[in-house]
């Protein structure tokens, strides 16, 4: 292949996937374009493998946040137990000194 078509090759795939995703009503990329873009980065100065830097960043980018995101909802199902586990006693009415 010719060094035009592998240049226009490796711009093609990251659009049309992101494209593919855009479409797509129920994909959560949430941390996939973060991890996606170090991933890049990565793989280009480890050997000019940028495409499969992004893809590996992408799919350990969307772990990490898929893990903080459920650490997230846990903290908040014990926060919002707490005060329902800590509820004052019902007042009997009797006065005592």
């Amino acid at each position: 292949m010719s060094q035009r078509m592998t240049l226009m090759t490796m711009a093609l795939v990251p659009v049309a996937s992101l494209l593919l995703l855009a479409g797509s009503p129920q994909v959560e990329a949430r941390g996939c374009l973060k991890g996606a873009a170090v991933g890049a980065v990565a793989g280009h100065v480890a050997g000019h493998h940028a495409v499969l830097g992004a893809v590996a960043g992408c799919a350990v980018g969307h772990h990490v946040a898929k893990k903080q995101h459920q650490q997230q909802l846990q903290q908040q199902q014990q926060q919002a137990a707490k005060p329902a586990a800590q509820a004052p006693a019902a007042h009997s009415g009797a006065i005592t000194s």
